[in-house]
């Protein structure tokens, strides 16, 4: 696997004139797991899909780089707030999506140890509406990790999730992306403090850091100095600020 970079967004983005976000710098250290939190329709879905490279509908004015100076979005795997599964095909072939893409054989090898990961073996022929919208959000997370990208965007990717899986599949993803470089939009503030080895709160006027614990990640989710974390992030999403 490439080594993972570092990345760095500055600038802002206006929509029909309109400022979704002011002027940022947002800095994703590489190899580590990067939180954004904030309010709904402050730019955080947008500002993954500017660094994926995906269409917005926004203007943006500024830049967005790599520490090792390569190309960024070429080496990102993202994943969306929708599952965007393709209904037709089976669990087995969605997750190999990316591969049959590229026009590539699929490791189906890799595919049976993640599907069984996510518990999704026995459904592994099943399309997706068979499926439970849980059991759909795991797909998606299991297409995202065969990528084996150096640099993963996930959008609220366990929010479908009950509180049991959500906090195994937290735990997964935290172990199959070790040294990758994470971006994750939660709004979730016990997520955060649970994962973020870096925590950033966008907002429209612009972006805020947040203290996070010290402690390795995933931390544990009864652990002091996590629900201090969630605390302090509720305060400041509700206050509207840090």
């Amino acid at each position: 696997m490439t080594q993972a970079p570092g990345i760095t967004l500055q600038g802002g983005a206006s929509i029909r004139g309109a400022s979704l976000f002011a002027p940022v710098t947002l800095t994703l250290r590489a190899g580590e797991w990067t939180c954004l939190l904030g309010g709904s329709g402050v730019g955080k879905s947008t500002l993954l899909r500017l660094i994926a490279g995906l269409d917005t509908g926004a203007i943006f004015d500024g830049t967005i780089t790599a520490s090792d100076g390569g190309a960024v979005a070429a080496r990102t795997a993202y994943m969306a707030q929708d599952d965007l599964l393709l209904p037709w095909a089976t669990v087995r072939r969605n997750v190999q999506l990316g591969a049959r893409l590229r026009g590539k054989p699929p490791d189906h090898a890799r595919t049976a140890r993640i599907l069984h990961r996510v518990g999704l073996s026995d459904h592994a022929d099943k399309k997706p509406p068979a499926l439970s919208g849980g059991q759909r959000q795991r797909v998606a997370l299991a297409r995202t990790l065969m990528e084996d990208k150096p640099i993963v965007l996930l959008d609220e990717p366990f929010s479908a999730l009950d509180a049991q899986t959500r906090a195994a599949m937290q735990e997964l993803a935290v172990e199959v992306l070790r040294g990758k470089t994470v971006l994750i939009v939660t709004h979730d503030p016990a997520e955060a403090a649970r994962l973020g080895q870096s925590i950033r709160v966008l907002s429209h006027a612009g972006l805020s850091a947040l203290p996070h614990p010290a402690s390795d990640v995933p931390r544990p989710i009864d652990d002091l100095e996590t629900l201090e974390c969630q605390a302090a992030l509720l305060s400041a999403l509700r206050k509207g600020s840090p």
